[in-house]
């Protein structure tokens, strides 16, 4: 989908293809859990 995941200090955040800010999380693994969430929710 495109989606880029940025390393932000000791976050990792969280953009859309188009570059807006979607989420921030603790660990790769934590966004990556977060995102299936986050698009599980719009496809509701």
């Amino acid at each position: 989908m495109g989606f880029t995941l940025r390393y932000i200090y000791d976050h990792v955040a969280v953009y859309s293809p188009e570059g807006a800010f979607i989420l921030s999380a603790d660990t790769r693994e934590e966004a990556l859990r977060f995102m299936e969430e986050y698009l599980e929710e719009l496809q509701d």
